[in-house]
């Protein structure tokens, strides 16, 4: 199940929540919070429509960025076991690890609809 939603270039993450009944939509690139809720596809694309217009005039009028920037670092914890693999994949294959795990996340990430 493809869980995303797009707006103008953002991507908003969408749940349901059982508890009140309704979908929920969050975008997650964004300096701050910008959720919206709808018990429909069609409300929450209109919801989402104005929770994203309300943000992105906040940071207008405030002077912010309003998409995060990423440094392109991230700390990632896995088995020794692994690791181990990891190596030896990426050495049969004459890269590094990072550039073995550039690849294979980018690979993943391509082939999502």
């Amino acid at each position: 199940m493809i869980n995303l939603m797009g707006f103008e270039g953002h991507q908003a993450v969408i749940n349901y929540d059982p508890e009140i009944e309704m979908f929920r939509g969050e975008f997650v690139n964004l300096n701050g919070g910008a959720d919206f809720y709808a018990t429909d596809i069609k409300g929450l694309r209109k919801e989402g429509e104005i929770s994203l217009a309300m943000f992105l005039d906040m940071c207008k009028k405030d002077g912010v960025e309003p998409k995060k920037h990423y440094s392109g670092k991230f700390n990632v914890r896995l088995s020794s076991g692994l690791h181990e693999n990891l190596v030896v994949a990426a050495a049969s294959e004459g890269k590094s690890i990072n550039q073995w795990v550039v690849e294979a996340l980018t690979g993943s990430i391509e082939r999502r609809p």
